[in-house]
């Protein structure tokens, strides 16, 4: 079977995956990796914390791919997994502690990028700015393309909520690059 893995495109995997064929499941999962920590290492500008949500993300991936509807890809799904859980994280986190474990935690990233002699963009630096709520609409539409449906569906927020955010965020970003 592993063969066969390896030959088959991503919807019979994920159709295979479904029905509870582990091989094709580990493949999805292994395929998607780099895309979901890329993702979540931007939303949450802290890499210990992207790698325990891509960690919960797939446990989680695991737990329920029998519930997969394939009324997405199987990347998004993954993504709007993640994206929740980092909400949810997050809303545990605002009350219990403040700004300042971000802000270090985006100097730490800093750090390790300039270790490793990489570039830190400007935008990548005021997306950090931004709040959490409003960096992630942001990241989904702007960096990701995301349509605007998509994301509420995605963050389980009204519509109006999306575009809100968007427009804040725009407006943070350019008052931020502008400096």
């Amino acid at each position: 079977m592993e063969a066969i893995a390896g030959t088959i495109d991503e919807e019979t995997a994920v159709k295979l995956a479904v029905r509870g064929d582990e091989q094709a499941l580990a493949r999805l999962l292994r395929d998607n990796y780099a895309l979901l920590y890329r993702y979540l290492l931007k939303v949450t500008m802290h890499k210990a914390m992207t790698e325990d949500l891509v960690q919960e993300t797939m446990v989680k991936a695991i737990e329920r791919i029998g519930s997969f509807q394939r009324k997405s890809k199987f990347s998004t799904w993954l993504i709007t997994i993640g994206t929740r859980l980092y909400m949810d994280e997050m809303r545990k986190k605002q009350r219990e502690r403040k700004w300042q474990s971000g802000e270090q935690a985006l100097q730490a990233i800093r750090f390790e990028t300039a270790m490793r002699q990489e570039e830190w963009p400007e935008m990548l630096e005021a997306l950090g700015t931004l709040s959490y709520d409003i960096r992630v609409p942001v990241l989904m539409k702007y960096y990701y393309g995301y349509a605007y449906d998509d994301i509420a569906a995605m963050l389980d927020i009204p519509l109006g909520t999306v575009k809100s955010r968007l427009h804040n965020g725009l407006k943070q970003l350019r008052k931020e690059l502008g400096r």
